[in-house]
């Protein structure tokens, strides 16, 4: 990102836009602070250096992010244990609902069974009565008081039916009093046991959904963090764009060493020139192995694509300053003080302006030693703009046709 960085007159000063990360893929950043203050008419001037400023609250973005990021893979994983938590509880829920119906079917049950005893009770108390009456009367006397022989032998059998059936329904009663009293002992030790399941799981539940809910509370403050932050930089950035306004008398000119130029047109945004890699500037790199949106991707792209020109990647040796030596061995590019339309200008490393250079595309050829060229990232907005400069304070490139 090319940034302004000290106004006076006629003297502008750019910082680029971090520099060590990209270095390896070849950005085209114009400019830097000076660390010194420049004697300007006998008056010091000092950098204000806006990208340093820029560039370290973006490392503060860049480490909320990141933790925002693990804090969000924590409260995923936090919210699948707690789903599974849940799920399980519900499962056991579910079983307990089974078991208390068993229970209350069973309580029920022996109730039930204590009523039917209750009546077995009284209807057997009767018959034992009846039977106590029948076993003091004599055969005979039972005889002779029986309307006939059929009538007496029914009698006794039915005395003697019902002194069997006696003996087994109090045996079925018992056994099934018994059975039931144990079920439900049973069916009540499940019941005990679901029931510490599913407090133990409510437990381990609240404990993981308490972490998730602070999980997603540090995230959350990362996140404001993070915004606020950007808001910093878009004040910091407003700033920078500003002074750039100034240093050029509005956008038309500016001087520093031999390196002149008038006529800028300011930044218009991107697909300016044709160039079609745009998105977020520096969020991906080129075919040439260079940042979108910087000079000298836009420059690569331009002299490939507009012109024919033969550009291979850089392999990492694509920043502006580099230019002249990479193009030259990689792909037998010509390097001079000639200006064609076509070729490339490169402003060379200028101590306190220009640490890496800057990139742009001739467009034309003017009189008085000027030419018209077109760029990309011209006072570090990473957009295109146009400006005539003159030739005596840069090197071209001439790359060879395809």
């Amino acid at each position: 990102m090319i940034a302004l960085n000290i106004v006076t007159k006629n003297i502008f000063v750019f910082i680029p836009k971090s520099v060590s990360k990209r270095i390896a893929l070849g950005v085209c950043a114009a400019i830097v602070s000076i660390a010194a203050p420049l004697q300007l008419t006998n008056s010091l001037v000092h950098a204000v250096d806006y990208n340093g400023q820029i560039n370290a609250l973006q490392d503060q973005i860049n480490q909320y992010q990141s933790k925002a990021g693990e804090l969000h893979k924590q409260a995923d994983s936090l919210e699948s244990a707690v789903a599974a938590l849940t799920e399980e509880k519900n499962a056991i829920q579910a079983q307990l609902n089974l078991s208390q119906a068993k229970y209350d079917q069973l309580t029920a049950d022996i109730a039930a069974n204590k009523i039917k005893l209750a009546d077995n009770q009284d209807a057997l108390g009767k018959i034992v009565a009846d039977l106590y009456v029948d076993k003091g009367i004599t055969p005979l006397e039972m005889l002779a008081s029986s309307k006939n022989v059929g009538d007496y032998m029914d009698r006794n059998e039915y005395r003697n039916s019902v002194s069997s059936k006696l003996d087994s329904t109090i045996t079925a009663v018992k056994t099934l009093k018994a059975q039931l009293e144990t079920d439900q002992k049973a069916v009540t030790k499940v019941l005990e046991d679901q029931k510490l399941q599913r407090e133990s799981l409510a437990a381990k539940e609240a404990e993981q959904q308490q972490l998730l809910d602070q999980t997603k509370g540090e995230e959350a403050a990362y996140q404001s963090q993070i915004a606020s932050t950007r808001a910093q930089m878009a004040e910091v950035a407003a700033q920078q764009r500003a002074a750039l306004a100034r240093v050029t008398n509005g956008g038309n000119y500016g001087t520093v060493g031999s390196f002149q130029f008038r006529n800028y047109s300011g930044n218009s945004g991107c697909g300016g020139g044709g160039y079609t890699l745009c998105g977020d500037q520096d969020s991906y790199t080129d075919q040439w192995g260079l940042y979108n949106r910087e000079c000298v991707s836009y420059t690569a792209w331009a002299a490939y694509t507009q012109y024919g020109k033969y550009v291979t990647n850089f392999s990492g040796a694509g920043n502006a300053n580099q230019w002249p030596s990479s193009t030259s061995s990689m792909m037998g590019a010509t390097v001079d003080h000639n200006p064609s339309v076509g070729a490339v200008a490169i402003l060379p490393s200028t101590p306190g302006f220009a640490p890496i250079g800057h990139a742009m595309l001739v467009e034309a050829i003017l009189g008085g030693g000027w030419v018209a060229v077109s760029q990309y990232n011209f006072g570090g907005t990473g957009q295109y703009s146009t400006m005539e400069i003159a030739s005596s304070g840069v090197v071209f490139v001439h790359f060879r046709d395809r």
